[in-house]
């Protein structure tokens, strides 16, 4: 039997992406997507409100909080997009995107692009009407990514956030 995505397709490698493997994440996955997202902290100048331990993630994974998929090379963890289900009173069913990350040596080779079409056929399989994330200001190759993807970047709704 061939191994499939979250959504079921077949898994595949090309030579173009490294063969990469695009799966859904598991809990031995964590300490990576932990060090990615921390890479990701460190690149935006934010490492310092980078705060989530390893056991926060691993206890929120265990109990659904959030789910993830990773690309995988040569058994290791490249790339990771992390996301939750959410809802919008305007549209209903949304898919929330909080981190997606690829490591800079596996960029440029088709791993990301198939990591996100993987995200946005999860969130159509559930009958989403809406992915959204955010993007730091100054990480301009992910501006690039989301620009290619004709992805709308709002500017008239501002982010509100308070620490509990």
């Amino acid at each position: 039997m061939m191994a499939t995505t979250v959504t079921g397709a077949p898994i595949f490698a090309q030579k173009s992406d490294m063969a990469a493997i695009i799966r859904t994440a598991e809990l031995t996955d964590l300490p990576a997507i932990h060090d990615l997202v921390a890479e990701l902290a460190a690149y935006v100048d934010e490492l310092p409100a980078f705060t989530a331990s390893l056991e926060e993630y691993r206890a929120d994974f265990a109990a659904g909080f959030y789910e993830a998929i990773v690309a995988e090379v040569d058994g290791s963890v490249v790339g990771v997009a992390l996301y939750y289900n959410t809802y919008s009173t305007w549209k209903g069913r949304m898919l929330y995107l909080e981190d997606f990350v690829l490591q800079p040596a596996f960029r440029r080779r088709g791993i990301g692009q198939r990591l996100w079409n993987e995200l946005k056929a999860i969130g159509r399989v559930r009958r989403c009407k809406v992915l959204k994330w955010q993007i730091a200001g100054s990480n301009a190759e992910a501006l690039k990514f989301y620009a290619a993807q004709e992805a709308i970047i709002e500017s008239n709704w501002l982010n509100g956030k308070l620490f509990l």
